[in-house]
């Protein structure tokens, strides 16, 4: 892909088109290693190209997995209160990302972060029926029961009706913990199901949508890029592909 010097060294950050362009005539831009001030020159994606001595790595598109911490706001921005992007390191930060899929203010684990529409699309598409799993703390013990009452069709208190939910029971007790698996997204779902069995959650953490699993040594509030076969697998993945 061909495009403009200035277009592409400022998609990879936070610079805008005007800051990139002082820095292009300042001289402190290289194209395989000769200082270029031509802010409009046409750049193929495979250029060696530095930005004040640093090595361009070029993306058309990010992918960003995060371990969201408790407290923080799943969106892209707000005026009063820190959200997911405001965690990113510099190195991972460029106009654009937001939060592919949403958890609430009090909900930890994963959060994929990226500036592909398309991708978020898909992966949010109501026919997609990619499962997301969580791990769940309640205030009152479970039973097998529950489990086969998930399996069935929940109804919210406001009569929604909800796909069968895959429940499994990890600890048992007066505080049980739980892995719950659902292909749906609505508002405060999960605390809303475990609401007509008279339970509530004490905690709760997203551990995986569809074949990505969180990674284990991300500490809360920590990101890295997807690997190419992690992003491979999730995009591969046959209900992911069915709905491009």
């Amino acid at each position: 892909m061909v495009q403009r010097l200035d277009k592409m060294i400022a998609s990879q950050g936070t610079l805008s088109r005007s800051e990139t362009v002082r820095l292009i005539r300042s001289g402190q831009v290289t194209v395989d290693g000769v200082v270029c001030r031509d802010a409009a020159r046409k750049v193929e994606e495979t250029c060696t190209v530095t930005v004040a001595g640093e090595a361009l790595c070029y993306r058309r598109f990010s992918y960003i997995m995060m371990n969201k911490p408790s407290g923080i706001l799943c969106v892209s921005r707000d005026p009063r209160a820190k959200t997911v992007l405001d965690l990113l390191p510099p190195a991972l930060q460029r106009k654009g990302l937001f939060p592919a899929g949403r958890l609430d203010k009090d909900t930890v684990g994963l959060v994929l972060l990226t500036d592909d529409g398309e991708f978020a699309h898909r992966l949010l598409a109501p026919k997609s029926d990619i499962m997301k799993r969580y791990l769940v703390r309640l205030d009152g013990p479970l039973t097998e029961e529950h489990v086969r009452l998930f399996a069935g069709e929940i109804v919210l208190a406001d009569g929604t009706r909800c796909r069968p939910a895959e429940l499994r029971i990890l600890e048992y007790g007066e505080q049980p913990l739980a892995e719950i698996g659902i292909t749906e997204g609505r508002y405060h779902q999960i605390k809303r199901m475990f609401g007509t069995v008279d339970r509530g959650v004490v905690w709760l953490k997203r551990i995986a949508i569809g074949p990505l699993a969180l990674d284990p040594l991300l500490s809360e509030g920590e990101a890295r890029l997807l690997t190419e076969k992690e992003l491979s697998n999730l995009t591969n993945s046959t209900l992911f592909v069915q709905h491009r």
